[in-house]
């Protein structure tokens, strides 16, 4: 069955959502919605679905939705989650939001339970792991290959001269890393933060963040938004009794050290993955096989709950800088 799916707020993600389900074989976009007349109008024009302005008169019209993908953005990329994502669950709606799950704690945490009430999936776009390159790695760590697991270190920066509020940097690109790093070691219990402002900055665009996980490992961030574009997206190196693995920009580099021998196993390009942008196909194309496969609402990958914690880790961070302290979870 072909699933009929909407996408709220159509700026340049939500673009690359409607992409997706517009060709994908097991979905039919029947509707886009913005607050910006013209640009919900010129997204129906182009993809030869419905236009709606508001959540709610998209809801009020009775049209048929399976799931909706919710791309609006707001303050730290994630103020105007809120409100769209509660109207679509509280309509029995599936929803798949985008990144930072909010900018604020509680509101996170009423869409997930409120997801949980209603047994919705409620996913959203963490798509720095849904790569076939970091799921060889993720096998590599559940099958022990790595041994008991003693350290991960994870480096994300991108160069963003945006200055808004001053944790915009944490709270809207970190919820990438810290999902890396929840995926591949599990759950943090203590969190301790170090930041400063780049040059000529006014936020706290740099940061190293150190963690302690519940599994008894341990690892850090080092985070940045004054980074090159020769510096790399991304790097994660995971640490075993057995072994080691580095993943390089999410899809492109992964290589396997053992940790008694030389010979080191490598791949360029996992799956025919090249670069980032192909991520979003991956992630969106996950989601729409999960629904179409009726996975059960508590077992949908990148989870709103998994979101949730991502951003609990970052509120922790946080509140380590601002107390010179050690937070724990």
């Amino acid at each position: 069955m072909t699933l009929k799916v909407g996408v709220v707020g159509i700026g340049n993600i939500g673009t690359i959502h409607a992409n997706v389900y517009k060709e994908h074989a097991k979905t039919e976009l029947v509707a886009v919605c913005d607050i910006v007349k013209e640009k919900a109008d010129a997204a129906a024009a182009k993809y030869g679905c419905s236009a709606f302005y508001s959540v709610k008169e998209m809801l009020d019209s009775g049209i048929h939705l399976d799931a909706c993908s919710m791309a609006t953005k707001g303050e730290e990329n994630g103020s105007e989650h809120y409100q769209p994502t509660m109207q679509l669950l509280a309509a029995n709606i599936p929803v798949l939001g985008e990144k930072p799950i909010s900018n604020r704690i509680d509101e996170g945490e009423r869409m997930v339970a409120l997801a949980k009430e209603k047994q919705l999936p409620f996913a959203v776009n963490l798509n720095h792991r849904f790569t076939p390159a970091a799921l060889r790695a993720k096998e590599w760590v559940e099958e022990g290959r790595l041994g008991q697991l003693h350290m991960i270190n994870m480096k994300m920066w991108i160069n963003n001269p945006v200055e808004t509020s001053p944790w915009f940097h944490l709270r809207a690109l970190h919820p990438h890393s810290f999902d890396v790093i929840r995926y591949f070691c599990g759950d943090v219990s203590r969190v301790a933060a170090f930041m400063m402002k780049g040059e000529g900055r006014k936020i706290w665009s740099n940061a190293q963040v150190m963690l302690e996980f519940e599994n008894g490992a341990i690892g850090n961030l080092v985070g940045s938004y004054d980074a090159g574009a020769s510096y790399g997206l991304e790097r994660c190196e995971v640490v075993g009794s057995k072994g080691r693995f580095v993943l390089d920009d999410a899809c492109e580099q992964l290589t396997f050290y053992p940790r008694y021998s030389i010979a080191t196993e490598s791949y360029t390009y996992l799956g025919g993955m090249r670069n980032f942008n192909e991520t979003f196909k991956s992630r969106i194309s996950d989601w729409i096989e999960q629904l179409d496969a009726k996975v059960p609402y508590d077992q949908i990958n990148g989870s709103g709950e998994e979101a949730l914690k991502a951003q609990t880790i970052i509120e922790a961070a946080i509140r380590s800088f601002e107390t010179s302290s050690i937070v724990e979870l």
